[in-house]
């Protein structure tokens, strides 16, 4: 192969292609905002000359150590190492991960879910999100945050859905602008993900996407070009392929898009292993590999030496990291000294999130704020503080506190607790088992070998839940075989990595396993072997059955008859590399649900769930609160939401399906999760709630969504298009008699003049109010040019929706209160 750019007749994205001049520069006919910077396309950005000088000062050796990851001598505990060039000044790059604060080893501050974050609708709150993930970043030693992540939320099923924003491409793309902003005004390099299609973990491996050009760019790309505006220092390739190309080897995207048409001119990585070749990545545009060097080490050197990827193509990628970290002052020692951690303003920024964010979906009979007289709490996760997911985004918190805690220390009668659910088991009784285990636990010492063999009596048949407590790595736990068959194998690949946030440890710190079967009456052969290790081993085993569960649940209603009011907190536990298989709340959690509220109407169901739940219980509560994964703060941000201290300021950011038959990828798995390793966007445009409009489909909660404490009016609006968008102005009204958070929400009709199949409606623009008893104040709403746009498959470009078109001003997609028409694209405007 020559130096040149490989010659291609075309990169195709289904329904357009990505053209590419078949010519040997290479150049890609979607170029113009690279041209007008005076640069020509497919060509690295202008490098500054301290960037030229340690260039030509580098080995190729130095330069290809630049492009991969490599192990910290120093190990502060982040996802990633890249060592730098000590004799030319060249420091090296930790890399931290971060969507809810930063995951080293030491403690940090642990943020509300992003989730929660973009259910405030608030650009300025996730600005100041950024800077303490920024400031922090920099005070535990990190240079790179592998944050924020925006793949938009298309199925309720995706494991990381509680790591993004929302499923709609403006509100991600706001945010995540604001978010990059605040992280990079600290110090710290963003790096926004993945780039792209990554909406599911199911397959995200190995998964084909398949998306039509204007899909991607309406969609998907919206946020990640939001974030290229920001001026984000690094993009993340995803695992997946996107039409057939591995997202990391994919010329369309990387260069295409990415370089030519965004003018991106920071560096790309990949995620973690999902590099899948050295000449044909580096040529479509990948600079960095992670976490190490299977194919940017000495495959690349390799590669070079053999003439079959040109040194200046190293060059290339090796001058996009130095430009970025020049950017930063790290090449020169400019940067600002590494600040000291400040754990109280973190927290304060943590609190002020998980409150602004708390989603209020219903509230009958005044069930809340919570009012004197005794209370309930119902729940494993109203004792256990339940402050993030699984994988990547976990974080060591600086504190976590009990929600039981906080209600009893701002209740004002008596507080009460019932479990309702046991979620770590009870020690086998003696009886049942022969010889017995020590209940506290067994201690393995350091090298030795630990065995029991004995027998399960099981008097009736019932449903079976083991449950295992240990210590050290997930693949040293002990082999617990029933009857001969393994109850806790080790799962294949990264499955022992990602465990969820809270069911995953016990209390005491514990991993834990479980593994549920019908056990049928008579005598089983339990046998156990542990392995000491190299620093010894504690487990235990624990059950729980049918039996034990209906205990539970009657405790958890006698409990809750006797009280005034009841808050029963649900939880479910998600975490990065694997999806929820139901939207059904785990476990028999739907029964006692359905127990409590049957024995207490005046019953808060408080959610800590990942993404949208069904609720089949819902017309029998009284209130349900969604809380997502609420951060360090939780607690106390709970409990003042439920007090009425403040007023429930969230609004979802996903649509809530009734059930898992009705949504958008429901009954098609070519839609998710895809067939013969092939996932199809066949929605296209209509993605989230714009899917729910064009099939009528009726959601259980609709995106936007959120009560208040008071309530609210709006009126007198009015539409006029300037060069900046469409102008949209109303007045909004606090009728209640308390003070209030209110998020006015502006939707956008089709055009009439574009012959293309377009949204019911899209979302055009926002406002977040705080307003008084009786205040009314006038708000101006500007839909931007591009959310009245669409893409042109034909110029590959941006066309605007010109013509009348139908402007709504409402509470959510589906609560619509005023309507007016308004001329876009001529100067004239309508008038309701």
């Amino acid at each position: 192969m020559s130096d040149t750019v490989p010659r291609r007749a075309a990169l195709s994205l289904l329904g357009g292609t990505l053209a590419v001049v078949a010519a040997a520069t290479g150049s890609l006919a979607l170029a113009p905002r690279a041209a007008a910077r005076g640069r020509r396309p497919g060509a690295a950005p202008a490098r500054t000359p301290r960037v030229e000088r340690l260039l030509r000062a580098l080995t190729l050796d130095e330069k290809i150590s630049l492009l991969h990851g490599a192990p910290d001598p120093a190990a502060l505990g982040e996802a990633g190492y890249v060592p730098g060039v000590p004799r030319l000044g060249v420091p090296p790059l930790r890399l931290a991960d971060g969507p809810a604060g930063v995951r080293v080893t030491r403690p940090a501050t642990a943020l509300p879910a992003p989730v929660l974050l973009a259910s405030a609708f608030d650009p300025d709150l996730a600005r100041r999100y950024g800077q303490v993930i920024g400031r922090e970043g920099r005070a535990l030693g990190q240079d790179v945050l592998l944050s924020p992540m925006v793949n938009l939320i298309r199925t309720p099923y995706a494991g990381r859905n509680f790591e993004t924003f929302a499923e709609d491409p403006l509100l991600s793309a706001d945010l995540v602008a604001a978010e990059i902003a605040g992280i990079q005004a600290e110090g710290l390099i963003a790096t926004v993900k993945h780039f792209a299609m990554n909406n599911q973990e199911k397959d995200r491996m190995s998964v084909d996407v398949r998306v039509d050009e204007r899909t991607l760019h309406e969609v998907e790309l919206r946020a990640f070009e939001a974030a290229v505006r920001a001026g984000t220092g690094a993009v993340m390739g995803a695992y997946n392929k996107v039409n057939g190309v591995w997202a990391c080897e994919n010329e369309a995207l990387l260069t295409g898009v990415l370089r030519d048409r965004w003018g991106f001119d920071g560096w790309v990585m990949t995620d973690w292993y999902a590099a899948h070749s050295t000449d044909r990545a580096l040529l479509a545009g990948l600079d960095m590999e992670m976490p190490n060097g299977t194919w940017f080490g000495a495959a690349l050197r390799k590669a070079v030496d053999e003439g079959r990827v040109a040194e200046r193509y190293v060059d290339r990628a090796v001058g996009r990291v130095l430009a970025v970290m020049d950017r930063f002052g790290l090449l020169d020692g400019s940067a600002p000294p590494r600040p000291d951690r400040d754990a109280p303003a973190g927290a304060a920024v943590a609190l002020e999130v998980a409150k602004a964010g708390a989603t209020l979906l219903r509230n009958a009979h005044g069930t809340l704020p919570l009012g004197s007289g005794s209370l309930a709490v119902i729940g494993p996760t109203g004792a256990l503080p339940f402050v993030s997911g699984g994988g990547s985004a976990h974080v060591v918190p600086d504190h976590a506190d009990s929600p039981l805690e906080a209600l009893r220390a701002r209740a004002r009668g008596e507080v009460t607790y019932a479990l309702g659910e046991d979620l770590f088991g009870r020690p086998i009784p003696a009886g049942a088992l022969t010889p017995g285990l020590a209940e506290e636990g067994t201690r393995v010492a350091a090298g030795s070998t630990w065995t029991y063999d004995g027998t399960l009596t099981v008097g009736e048949a019932d449903e079976w839940t083991f449950v295992l407590h240990f210590s050290g790595a997930p693949t040293s736990r002990p082999k617990v075989r029933l009857d001969g068959t393994e109850l806790f194998p080790i799962a294949p690949g990264w499955g022992e990595s990602f465990r969820g946030g809270l069911i995953g440890t016990t209390p005491d710190g514990l991993a834990v396993r479980r593994a549920t079967l019908r056990l049928t009456p008579g005598a089983h052969r339990l046998s156990i072997t542990a392995q000491g290790g190299t620093s010894g081993l504690l487990f235990r085993l624990r059950h729980a059955t049918g039996a034990t569960r209906a205990a539970d649940v009657a405790e958890a209603v006698r409990t809750a008859r006797e009280a005034h009011q009841v808050v029963l907190f649900a939880y479910e536990d998600a975490t990065e590399g694997q999806d929820r298989t139901t939207i059904v709340l785990p476990g028999d959690q739907n029964r006692l649900i359905e127990a409590v509220t049957a024995a207490n109407p005046r019953t808060t169901v408080v959610l800590n769930t990942s993404s949208a739940t069904a609720m089949p219980w819902l017309e029998r509560t009284g209130a349900v609160m969604q809380m997502y994964y609420p951060g360090q703060e939780g607690a106390a941000a709970t409990a003042a939401v439920l007090f009425g201290d403040c007023d429930p300021g969230g609004r979802l950011t996903q649509t809530f399906p009734v059930d898992d038959d009705h949504h958008p990828v429901a009954g098609d798995p070519r839609r998710y999760p895809g067939t013969d390793g092939v996932e199809e966007y066949s929605e296209g445009v209509h993605v989230g709630h714009r899917w729910y409009d064009a099939q009528g489909v009726r959601p259980l909660f609709p995106f936007g969504h959120g009560l208040s404490y008071t309530s609210f009016a709006y009126d007198d609006p009015t539409a006029r298009w300037t060069r900046d968008g469409l102008e949209v102005g109303f007045t909004v009204r606090n009728t209640g008699r308390r003070a209030g958070v209110d998020v006015p929400q502006v939707y956008v009709g089709p055009s009439s003049d574009l012959r293309l199949d377009q949204p019911v409606r899209v979302l055009g623009g926002y406002r977040r109010l705080t307003l008084r008893p009786g205040e009314r104040r006038r708000v101006t709403v500007r839909v931007a040019p591009r959310t009245l746009s669409c893409w042109d498959t034909a110029r590959h470009g941006w066309v605007l929706g010109t013509g009348r078109r139908t402007v709504w001003i409402g509470a959510s997609s589906r609560d619509l209160r005023l309507r007016l028409d308004a001329a876009v694209g001529d100067g004239n405007a309508g008038r309701a």
